[in-house]
């Protein structure tokens, strides 16, 4: 082989490996002009009210500012500026879900407790992180991360619903990336700081939800020694007695089919006449919506029961992830049951648009979700449920692992 074709033959390996690559971007680009064209007509035609909080010019210069630039964003932040526009619809049933979207997030999760970001579950190799108090990623305070993360959270129906959201998008990593928090999607550093104030620093590395869904973690359980959980089939709903009460508690963090819900309600109602139960406390502070009409079948077993001091003896405990059909059933039971709401204000409103559906973006696959109905279930325009009697999770008990809610709310039975 001579010393041309030593040079030639490497070089044209080189150009035809590098016009592969550009063949395989151009066939793996998405057509997102087409994409947001769908975005926009589908929207138009499907959601029941979509101009009810912004005007259509305003949408729509925001929708051309995106849809004129396509070919100078990268996919991640178009789907972040339609993140951002999707929020000026102001409904949390109409949104941006990265469901079809392969992101990654750091291994654990947080809840907001008394002004701080708080991890309630990690990896087991991480567990001396749990109970800590999150101050920063890569250096950032975690309050400006928050405030950058919180405008593009989707699904937010009020100042409840925001907080809520932002801590479960505080921990995607390509958001934190393209938002300039972190400096590569693989890994970032954290710092803790725990009960002792002692401050924890850790370089976590991102996973898939699916990696995450597998491991094995710890997490924070908060009890009351009162209520013993009993072995069940479905961990969303289920009762139990409460000991040295004549109170049942029903943990109603899911919905069931409406047939289930009617032979659970069946088997409750028994029980409550037979051991003449007075109260009645139900759970639905992790209840993230469902079917209305199914919950309104729980009311209907309940109203049977003579037995129940229906004139003080029903509560409804919610918080700020208590949402859409929850929230609207939790505002039910206050009508229906006489019951008082006890704990936070609900993350979505009782008047407000509900009856949430979806639609897929042909080429990007990324999934809209919209409102087909409008709910009027308060005199009160949009705004949340609120308690009765306003409880919060403490610290103290956090720490404890004793659900603050449930204590307080007990002692007074």
């Amino acid at each position: 082989m001579n010393s041309f074709q030593k040079v030639i033959i490497p070089v044209s390996i080189f150009i035809v490996s590098a016009f592969n690559i550009v063949l395989a971007q151009t066939a793996n680009k998405i057509d997102w002009e087409e994409d947001l064209k769908v975005y926009k007509e589908s929207l138009e035609q499907k959601h029941i009210d979509l101009y009810h909080s912004v005007s259509k010019e305003t949408f729509l210069t925001e929708w051309s500012k995106i849809y004129d630039n396509v070919e100078s964003l990268n996919d991640f932040d178009i789907i972040l500026k339609l993140m951002r526009l999707t929020r000026r619809i102001n409904d949390g049933h109409t949104a941006i879900s990265l469901r079809n979207i392969p992101t990654h997030r750091f291994p654990f999760e947080i809840e907001f407790i008394e002004g701080q970001w708080y991890v309630t579950k990690t990896l087991k190799e991480n567990k001396q992180i749990l109970k800590t108090a999150l101050e920063s990623i890569n250096g950032i305070p975690i309050d400006t991360v928050a405030k950058k993360v919180s405008e593009f959270a989707q699904f937010v129906e009020n100042e409840y619903s925001l907080k809520e959201r932002t801590g479960s998008y505080l921990t995607t990593a390509e958001l934190l990336f393209h938002l300039n928090m972190i400096d590569t999607m693989n890994d970032a550093k954290f710092s803790f700081r725990d009960n002792n104030k002692k401050l924890l620093t850790m370089e976590l590395a991102a996973i898939t939800d699916e990696q995450w869904e597998g491991s094995d973690v710890s997490n924070i359980n908060l009890t009351v020694p009162e209520i013993k959980k009993p072995t069940i089939d479905n961990p969303d709903l289920w009762y139990t007695s409460i000991s040295g009460t004549m109170a049942v508690y029903i943990n109603f963090a899911g919905y069931p089919s409406f047939e289930e819900m009617q032979v659970f309600g069946a088997q409750l109602v028994s029980d409550i006449q037979e051991k003449k139960i007075k109260q009645v406390i139900i759970d639905m502070r992790d209840n993230g919506g469902g079917d209305l009409y199914v919950g309104t079948v729980l009311a209907y077993a309940l109203n049977l029961a003579d037995c129940i001091d229906w004139k003080n003896g029903v509560f409804v405990l919610t918080s700020n992830k208590t949402f859409s059909a929850a929230t609207s059933n939790a505002a039910l039971f206050k009508q229906l049951l006489n019951a008082k709401i006890v704990g936070q204000p609900t993350g979505s409103n009782p008047n407000g648009y509900q009856d949430m559906d979806s639609f897929t973006l042909p080429d990007s696959k990324l999934v809209i979700t919209y409102s087909k109905r409008l709910f009027r279930l308060s005199p009160q325009e949009s705004t949340p449920l609120q308690p009765d009697i306003i409880i919060n999770q403490q610290q103290d008990d956090f720490f404890r692992g004793v659900d603050t809610v449930l204590k307080e709310l007990i002692r007074t039975l």
